[in-house]
């Protein structure tokens, strides 16, 4: 193999060395008819194929140690750092060309000058674009920094207008949140926006329901249909009875859903699985439970209150009492003090899919007897 690339050097050497003298130098010695013509081109050439052949192994040797030290340097930079010198190389090189279509037609050094062109400008460009890296990476830090800020300016604005459109978006009535009740107070603050829309198949529901034979069912129908018009009465013109309808689905619920996607509004409910089957349907949905959970006060273990003891518990020796909120409170030893309203300390709170549940044992005086709110303070 080295025999072959010393052979090849020592052709490339002859090839250039005759078509040099043919082009510039021999016709100035030499006639062009004389046969010493070509005799001394076939001369020189052999003798640079000799030269080329003989200084072969040194010109090998250092383009090696070259490539290697170049490879080295290569594999140390930043694929970054590489793609600058790539880019200042290929900017320096069209330049090259460039001028080189200028300088070419020069007689005798327009070819030489066009070849050291191209070396030297594409050698600077890529010296000046490794030099100019750091001004190169601040600029595409500067360019993706601005597109983040308008991509963000851009959500910020997106957001705005769907929590606008939120707002004023119709609210969408189901079952049980009308029997529930509370929906009228939390509309009377403020918290929730926009027109209240009752479909007419929920108020046929309700209509069941009240009529039903099962005294409970009977009373919580005949409660939510007192609760709609008392809403009807105290928010005139924001509670609108929507007569839409869709035959071909029987269920409410899923009436219900579809009628909130073609008003594009939020569902209004305190159906556990009502607000699943919503979010997976993409249909916005406000649960008054988690409402009412997110406003609780927070309970610390540790912190103290009083609580009335209702009932007792289902581990032997609890107390069951109740918060004003309807949180209920485990006493731990508590079975002694039932209808006894006492001093409790708080041990730890347990949130649930269904609310929260705090547990807490009695609070002891200096007397080792358990405050209760008749006898004053502890």
């Amino acid at each position: 193999m080295k025999k072959f690339i010393y052979g090849g050097v020592g052709l490339l050497f002859a090839i250039i060395t005759f078509i040099l003298f043919y082009t510039f130098w021999a016709d100035l010695i030499f006639d062009a008819h004389n046969m010493s013509y070509v005799s001394f081109l076939i001369g020189v050439s052999v003798a640079a194929l000799v030269v080329g052949i003989l200084i072969a192994p040194a010109i090998v040797r250092g383009v090696e140690k070259s490539a290697d030290k170049f490879l080295a340097s290569l594999f140390k930079m930043s694929v970054f750092d590489i793609l600058c010198i790539v880019i200042g190389l290929v900017i320096g090189l069209v330049i090259a060309a460039l001028i080189g279509t200028a300088v070419k037609n020069i007689n005798l050094i327009g070819p030489f000058l066009a070849i050291i062109l191209l070396f030297f400008c594409g050698y600077m460009g890529a010296v000046i674009g490794y030099k100019k890296r750091e001004d190169f990476r601040q600029w595409i830090n500067n360019a993706r920094m601005e597109r983040v800020e308008r991509l963000h300016k851009l959500d910020v604005k997106k957001e705005k207008k769907e929590k606008a459109a939120q707002k004023t978006a119709p609210k969408i009535l189901d079952t049980s949140v009308i029997i529930d009740g509370r929906i009228a107070d939390i509309y009377k603050t403020g918290f929730i926006e926009g027109q209240l829309i009752v479909a007419n198949f929920v108020l046929e529901e309700l209509r069941h329901i009240a009529d039903s034979s099962d005294p409970l069912k009977r009373n919580r129908g005949r409660r939510g249909l007192d609760i709609l018009n008392k809403m009807r009465q105290d928010f005139e013109g924001n509670v609108i009875v929507d007569e839409t309808d869709y035959p071909h689905i029987a269920e409410v619920d899923s009436k219900l859903l579809k009628l909130t996607q073609d008003l594009k509004g939020m569902v209004l409910t305190n159906d556990f699985n009502l607000n699943k089957v919503a979010q997976m349907q993409g249909v916005k949905v406000l649960n008054i439970n988690e409402l009412s959970n997110a406003v609780k006060p927070v309970m610390l273990p540790g912190e103290e209150m009083v609580t009335h003891v209702v009932k007792d518990g289902k581990e032997p020796g609890q107390g069951i009492a109740y918060l004003d909120d309807g949180t209920m409170v485990v006493v731990e030893n508590g079975k002694n003090f039932i209808d006894k309203t006492i001093y409790v300390v708080v041990t730890s709170v347990l949130q649930t899919s269904a609310g929260r549940m705090v547990f807490a044992r009695p609070k002891y005086g200096k007397d080792g007897e358990v405050g209760q709110l008749n006898e004053g303070v502890v």
